[in-house]
């Protein structure tokens, strides 16, 4: 691994590791760009540090640095993000969805929806192809480049409901190596722990594929335990270092040409508005006042439910099986604008036992979590659960933002983000019908006893530096490109124009591929 002087200028600094991060380090570097990154956790080695248990991996990877929820719709613990190389690619459950067509142009397709901001996407699903299927490479997606998972029971209750119904249950598009080894990976062995990294490493994630192989070639110096606290600017406003803090207390600067923030969409628009000065009275990028704003974090729920026989839905790849029949947009016959997904989910008994009826800690302030004889019902019954999670466009508004608190500041200084989320009337009333299409199908399959579920706590954090052609209304240009700072570039899932119904990852991945072919590009005609 290469080591960079902090006095001399790199050709471009990358803040984060995840899915945005790490496709571009490994693309900037195979590329022969010299490149700094700076990642605020650890590095984890998956034999030693990856365990099968849900709470010691919670407390060992996640972002514990305090994040404030508000408003009426906001969890408790209003994120889950992991926190080290690799970002949430630690702990995300491998779905991965191409987002649809019409989803680039929610404006011009949905209209104007009271209450709501929508803007089309300055780019097509045409346009993004190419890089769709160069991600579906990297990531061995099975169902693309792999053969498609085999379904585990959890999936077969599924599809018995379904099939009833009429409806279409198959194995979605997983990067897993599902069906055998891929790129060095091994096959998965069904221990059905996604969510808690993955020890064997058949699962994709940047921690132990795009930065081994961006550090094999000599251009990467990567820096852990690093924590981004300001972007400095120069008197032309443009990026040209990064102040970041180390665990020792003390403060370096790293200078750069290019500076791409991969931080998530809490910690991205977090660092702008903290870059705030004399040039960038209301944060760095911020001229349209946009940073922080159209927050998207998915409409997801989950509908759980008990059978007189065992299914131990445990067992396999957590989130194999998928629903797309309500995918698409149909107002008329729905009563609610976009779509939405059905994909098995299952958690072990001790995050089943908290998320199944959220407590205080998890869900909205008067929610509290199962108790006595309900809980003890569930946990007796533990083999017999199996469950489907909800994902759908959620709308962004007014409503929705991340903001810096006032006065509270964290172990850094820096000022603690609040994320505020108030759903909108559309978001409710797809909620409630794919609650009720849940049921339908749970009970179809012979359930007994079934579970809505609200919100957990986000993953799939969206928005808050949005993309768009018109400098007014975005924060960045088609290629993630600050339009007001041509030098600054954001490669995570806050560029997303609106949250389309699907899985973020393939498409922060492939954007961020695009991204870090643009910067190539302008950096050889020396335009960057």
């Amino acid at each position: 691994m290469a080591k960079f002087p902090l006095d001399e200028p790199v050709d471009v600094c990358v803040i984060g590791t995840g899915a945005g991060g790490g496709n571009v380090i490994r693309q900037l570097c195979t590329a022969g760009v010299k490149v700094v990154a700076l990642e605020a956790g650890p590095r984890f080695d998956p034999h030693k540090d990856f365990v099968n248990n849900e709470w010691v991996m919670f407390k060992k990877t996640a972002w514990l640095d305090r994040v404030l929820g508000d408003g009426a719709d906001q969890t408790g613990l209003p994120i889950w993000l992991a926190k080290g190389v690799g970002g949430t690619t630690i702990h995300w459950a491998g779905a991965s969805l191409r987002l649809q067509a019409h989803e680039f142009k929610t404006k011009t397709v949905y209209g104007n929806i009271d209450g709501a901001n929508l803007e089309d996407w300055p780019l097509t699903l045409d346009e993004l192809l190419p890089y769709y299927e160069k991600a579906e490479r990297y990531m061995g997606v099975a169902g693309r480049v792999q053969p498609a998972p085999i379904g585990n029971t959890n999936f077969l209750v599924m599809k018995k409901g379904a099939d009833k119904l009429g409806l279409d249950a198959h194995p979605g598009t997983m990067a897993i190596n599902a069906r055998g080894p891929y790129d060095g990976r091994p096959q998965c062995m069904q221990c059905g722990f996604c969510f808690q990294g993955c020890t064997p490493m058949a699962k994709w994630s940047t921690l132990y594929e795009a930065i081994p192989k961006a550090e094999a070639t000599g251009n990467l110096d990567l820096r852990t335990h690093a924590m981004a606290l300001r972007i400095e600017t120069d008197g032309s406003g443009k990026a040209k270092s990064v102040i970041y803090a180390t665990p020792d207390g003390q403060h370096h600067e790293q200078r750069a040409r290019v500076v791409v923030v991969a931080c998530n969409s809490i910690q991205t628009p977090r660092l702008l508005l903290n870059s705030a000065s004399s040039q960038f009275p209301h944060g760095l990028a911020n001229g349209s006042g946009q940073v922080g704003k159209n927050y998207t974090r998915h409409l997801t729920a989950s509908v759980y439910a008990i059978f007189p026989k065992p299914v131990h839905a445990y067992k396999g790849i957590t989130m194999m099986g998928i629903i797309e029949n309500y995918a698409g947009h149909d107002p008329a016959a729905r009563g609610f604008a976009g779509g939405f997904y059905f994909e098995t989910i299952m958690l072990g008994p001790a995050f089943l036992s908290v998320f199944v009826t959220p407590g205080p800690d998890t869900s909205t302030a008067d929610a509290r979590a199962a108790w006595g004889e309900p809980l003890k019902n569930l946990m007796e019954n533990y083999t017999h659960v199996a469950g489907m999670w909800i994902v759908g466009e959620d709308l962004p508004t007014p409503g929705k933002f991340v903001s810096l608190h006032p006065t509270q500041k964290d172990q850094y200084g820096m000022p603690v983000p609040v994320v505020t989320v108030n759903d909108h009337p559309n978001d409710k009333a797809m909620r409630k019908f794919a609650w009720e299409r849940g049921r339908d199908i749970f009970e179809a399959a012979g359930a007994v006893k079934v579970y809505y579920t609200p919100p957990y706590p986000a993953t799939h954090n969206l928005g808050t530096c949005r993309m768009g052609a018109d400098p007014s209304s975005s924060v960045v240009n088609a290629y993630g490109q600050a339009h007001e700072v041509k030098n600054l570039f954001i490669a995570d899932g806050s560029v997303f124009t609106t949250s389309a119904a699907e899985n973020p990852t393939l498409t922060i991945s492939a954007l961020a591929i695009r991204q870090a072919e643009h910067i190539i590009d302008k950096m050889k005609r020396r335009e960057l």
